[in-house]
């Protein structure tokens, strides 16, 4: 989705804060949010799925709210639409939906500590070989579509050179509507001047991980 999530390349919103203190959490709700969102989660919610509901956050909320605010909110409405609950049990905060057979749960304490630990690997098998090689230059689709995608607006009609490929990934498009289909997944680097014009730095350079379906060849 083209929407207030995708800032990348966008003047106008001030400097970026790196001043954030380093810990993971700046507040004990901020821990809990984080476990339940990896814990209470329905087979239905697919985290494409569940970014698509955080892009259809409206603009001013999005950029003010705060960013584990943001995805409880997120959680919240995912959980209701999958059955979980219904709003008005949370409104309320009394449970009146049968409880599940089977729950994880997870303690302050455990949610820190799993924090650093969440390295996974998502590969999945892809039957067809890759259009792309290393080296080879690509071209990325030059307009985006209606729901949820990886592909950036900054990089769209852009020409890049395959850095790696990383086998089949599911495709997150897809992902978002409930479809499964894996796709090649490559990382493809871009001149900075080709991303932002003739004011960039002729040595930056910037790598993005994308799916088949968004490149073609040069």
């Amino acid at each position: 989705m083209d929407g207030i999530h995708d800032l990348g390349g966008k003047l106008g919103y001030g400097p970026v804060d790196v001043n954030e203190p380093q810990e993971p959490f700046h507040a004990e709700y901020e821990g809990r949010e984080w476990g339940m969102s990896r814990t209470a989660r329905a087979s239905s919610i697919t985290i494409d799925w569940w970014r698509h509901v955080r892009e259809l956050i409206p603009a001013d909320d999005y950029l003010n709210r705060p960013y584990f605010d943001s995805w409880a909110q997120t959680d919240m409405a995912a959980m209701i639409d999958a059955g979980l609950f219904t709003f008005e049990e949370l409104e309320s905060g009394v449970s009146t939906t049968p409880p599940f057979e089977q729950i994880e749960t997870m303690d302050y304490d455990a949610v820190l500590k799993h924090n650093g630990t969440m390295a996974s690997k998502f590969d999945r098998p892809v039957a067809a070989p890759p259009e792309f090689a290393v080296g080879q230059q690509v071209v990325t689709n030059a307009t985006g579509q209606a729901g949820h995608t990886r592909l950036p607006q900054y990089a769209r009609g852009k020409v890049g050179v395959i850095l790696a490929h990383h086998g089949g990934h599911l495709f997150p498009d897809d992902g978002a509507k409930g479809i499964e289909t894996v796709q090649h997944l490559y990382t493809v680097l871009f001149n900075a001047i080709e991303l932002w014009g003739a004011q960039a730095n002729v040595l930056d350079c910037i790598s993005l991980d994308l799916w088949e379906d968004y490149l073609a060849a040069k």
